[in-house]
């Protein structure tokens, strides 16, 4: 599978159904050292003008809760409100 590929796949938690946008829409988190893919941060932006944004607005997806990479989707079981693996 090509990177293009599953950046347009979009993000699903299995337990409410919740979108949460499509993986390009978000940062992939990976140790300098191994290479290794620790999840993906979802920045929440507001949709409306001059709105500003919260500091703590970011979500995290653990590499461990995905449970499917699909065909148009990306399954996931939760989210973290904080980044436990590594921190820039």
């Amino acid at each position: 599978m090509l990177l293009s590929e599953l950046a347009e796949k979009e993000l699903i938690e299995m337990e409410n159904g919740v979108r949460y946008g499509y993986l390009s829409e978000t940062e992939c988190i990976f140790d300098p050292k191994t290479g290794k893919i620790l999840g993906f941060e979802l920045i929440e932006t507001s949709r409306l003008p001059f709105h500003k944004r919260k500091a703590n607005a970011a979500l995290f997806i653990p590499w461990e809760e995905i449970h499917l990479i699909g065909e148009d989707r990306i399954l996931f079981r939760k989210t973290t409100g904080t980044r436990r693996y590594y921190d820039r």
